[in-house]
């Protein structure tokens, strides 16, 4: 088929370049304009720019698709489809009416749960222990397309946002391949809304960890805001983030810290207790509880979240 790419982080990166591998003629890939980043705020390419430079495709990187122009950039390509993954750009109507077959998305859940922005780590969260990948037609809402396929994914017990996303991105690439490959032949199904659940996008202050939760909760927020933007609690009023912790049956006041001792940092929760195996200190890097340990002390009473 005659495609046009839409997407821009590393998980839509590894769908464009299985669509490619697989044949596909790629008329146009779209992605977000060059970020600043790094120490340098040097301008950034999408890693879906670079994969499509890296094959010699024509890279389109409007700021919003609602132009004219942008329309005809778009209309001129002749698709008989456009793949979407994670564009971060509103498709209007107009768009989604383009390409002959119209658009398909890419979607990290098992339509219709988890619809929206961050569906990874809201399963993670919720304490799901299956994920997937969809095939949507896409249309004017929010993830309410009608569904060409489904492909599950397991969450394993030490999934990370990151570990969870590496799997979904590759389940996605394969997903879309497939779906094309009989295009024809797939009946697309609706979904049902009264299932529907949000994932409504992460902020940098829900990763900030309530220790009135139980432990177990806490430890999927860890796994869940890793690698972005990190949970995190206060000592002595600083911050301190926390990467890798597990919950164990122990108890206290939510937040007292039960045991610092050599390699060994426990604290109380609103049921039973998280043991913190990997923090990172402001202004510090990550390093293992035992590492922390040594060059802080932390007296009997000591109380994070404040």
């Amino acid at each position: 088929m005659r495609i046009i790419f839409a997407g821009t982080p590393p998980f839509a990166a590894a769908a464009l370049d299985a669509l490619a591998d697989a044949g596909h003629d790629i008329a146009l890939v779209l992605t977000q304009p060059d970020r600043p980043s790094g120490r340098g705020m040097k301008l950034m390419p999408s890693a879906v720019k670079q994969a499509a430079l890296a094959r010699g495709l024509p890279v389109f990187q409007p700021s919003s698709l609602k132009s004219a122009e942008a329309q005809a950039e778009l209309r001129a390509a002749h698709a008989d489809v456009m793949v979407v993954a994670a564009y971060g750009l509103i498709l209007p109507q107009a768009v989604l009416d383009l390409p002959r077959f119209g658009c398909l998305n890419i979607h990290a859940s098992l339509l219709p749960r988890w619809r929206g922005a961050a569906p990874i780590q809201r399963a993670i969260l919720a304490g799901d222990t299956q994920t997937g990948i969809t095939i949507m037609q896409m249309d004017a809402g929010l993830d309410t397309g009608a569904m060409l396929s489904k492909t599950v994914v397991p969450i394993r017990e030490d999934d990370t946002a990151a570990t969870l996303h590496d799997a979904l991105a590759a389940a996605g690439a394969s997903a879309i391949v497939a779906a094309l490959a009989n295009f024809s032949a797939r009946a697309p199904v609706a979904q049902d809304d009264a299932q529907a659940t949000y994932a409504a996008k992460l902020s940098k202050e829900e990763a900030q960890l309530d220790w009135t939760q139980p432990a177990d909760r806490l430890a999927r927020a860890v796994r869940a805001y890793d690698p972005a933007p990190g949970a995190w609690t206060l000592l002595d009023g600083a911050p301190l983030k926390i990467w890798a912790a597990r919950a164990v049956p122990e108890s206290g006041a939510p937040g007292e810290v039960l045991r610092a001792e050599p390699g060994v940092l426990v604290a109380a929760c609103g049921e039973g207790a998280l043991a913190l195996e990997t923090v990172q200190p402001a202004g510090g890097k990550r390093m293992t509880a035992a590492a922390f340990l040594a060059g802080r002390a932390l007296p009997p009473g000591t109380r994070l979240g404040h």
